[in-house]
């Protein structure tokens, strides 16, 4: 079945107006701190968004109007062991059209099917193009679907778009419908601990054009796939090179948004890594050696204080460069309410390289584990960082920390229902 709507509008004139927007322009030098929190508030303020006004008078997303196409011929279910993350989809998708003359047209839950775009369509050619990344679960003790924290993605999904000149949305009507096809893909949803299903919500600009400017058309649509761990080897520790010859974001850039344009240029780095036995890069930026973040994740470090001893959590701030990880605030949260009681210092600020080389060194360097969607958490052993490699504070029967494996059993109880938190939410 195609999907003929989608191009009804495809040569209409984008109706929305643009803030312009000024920034200062990076010389090379090296970033301040303060640098990079000024520009950061600076750039939130100014960032290209649709005109409130306009939006407002044109549809928004109506469940009400959701027209439901069944699948006559339903996939075979994939045994949980034999999951290749990413691999495997349900039977059912969700795709909502827009249009800047008629806004958000009828939504619609058709059999999971392939795209028809036209090749002068502007998401192939200037990357008009954010997603989410979030999952369902099912319950263990009652077998019902959750969702966990939709809101965050909902409201980092309207970032991304607004950012790209993509049309935004109600995110709980959006969260509505993905909860229905939720419930009409349930039986690829496992209740065992480990497994659940990742939704993945996308928007692109659909107008038909070479021209350069806000898109007159886009598709929003969702697909589900039944996913295990994320890493192949399970829940255990990777290997990391800490990366300084490329970049993954910089001030003035997009790296706090879900832009597919954020992840091809890192598998170069990441495919040089694997050729060295290392999983993922970790991320450094400018002169200073900023640790930002760690492949895909958010990174956060465990060491003791080296005036105090006291023993501190840390990740890197919010500076317009970092994603604002649905499960990085989900981790400093439990952290500030369970860690910080007992004795535990919870702070967001810029870690360097030598500082962890230094910390490892004179043994104050507890753990290291990326945090995110895919992986919940992901513990570090060692570090390649230039001729040597840093440990990470595990032991060699060790797959996780302390601080690692606590983050990911209260963070999953919540996931499966097991302890009642606004976090999960039914479906």
């Amino acid at each position: 079945m195609s999907l003929p709507r989608l191009f009804r509008s495809s040569t209409c004139t984008a109706t929305r107006s643009l803030r312009q927007v000024t920034s200062p322009v990076y010389s090379g030098a090296s970033l301040r701190p303060q640098y990079y929190r000024s520009f950061s508030t600076s750039l939130r303020r100014q960032e290209l968004a649709i005109d409130e006004d306009a939006a407002a008078k044109l549809p928004n997303i109506d469940p009400s109007l959701c027209e439901v196409t069944n699948s006559i011929t339903p996939k075979a279910l994939v045994a949980n062991q034999d999951l290749v993350f990413g691999r495997t989809f349900t039977d059912h998708m969700l795709s909502i059209e827009w249009t800047a003359s008629q806004g958000w047209l009828p939504p619609r839950i058709t059999p999971y099917q392939n795209l028809s775009l036209d090749p002068a369509t502007c998401v192939f050619h200037y990357a008009f193009e954010c997603f989410e990344g979030m999952k369902a679960y099912k319950c263990t003790h009652d077998g019902s679907l959750r969702l966990f924290r939709p809101d965050k993605n909902m409201a980092r999904l309207n970032g991304s778009a607004a950012r790209i000149a993509l049309p935004t949305f109600d995110g709980d009507k959006l969260t509505e419908l993905i909860g229905r096809l939720c419930k009409i893909d349930e039986r690829f949803i496992s209740s065992e601990k480990g497994y659940s299903l990742y939704l993945r919500p996308t928007l692109i600009g659909t107008q038909r054009t070479l021209g350069v400017g806000p898109p007159g058309s886009a598709l929003l649509y969702v697909i589900a796939s039944p996913v295990g761990p994320y890493y192949p080897t399970g829940f255990k520790a990777i290997n990391l090179e800490a990366t300084d010859y490329a970049v993954r974001a910089w001030p003035g850039g997009v790296g706090d948004k879900k832009l597919g344009a954020n992840y091809a240029p890192c598998i170069v780095p990441q495919l040089k890594a694997a050729k060295k036995g290392l999983h993922q890069n970790l991320w450094l930026f400018g002169p200073e050696e900023y640790i930002t973040e760690v492949g895909t994740m958010n990174l956060f470090v465990c060491i003791k204080n080296k005036e105090t001893g006291q023993k501190e959590l840390l990740t890197a701030p919010l500076d317009g460069t970092i994603l604002e990880g649905v499960t990085r605030d989900s981790v400093l949260t439990l952290a500030r309410e369970r860690l910080e009681p007992k004795g535990w210092k919870i702070t967001e600020r810029y870690v360097r390289m030598p500082e962890l080389a230094e910390a490892e060194a004179e043994g104050r360097l507890l753990e290291v584990f990326g945090a995110g969607t895919a992986a919940i958490v992901a513990p570090v052993r060692k570090i390649a960082y230039k001729d040597k490699m840093i440990d990470c504070g595990l032991k060699e029967t060790e797959e996780a920390g302390e601080v690692a494996l606590t983050m990911k059993n209260w963070i999953e109880a919540i996931q499966y229902g097991d302890e009642p938190h606004p976090w999960s939410v039914k479906i």
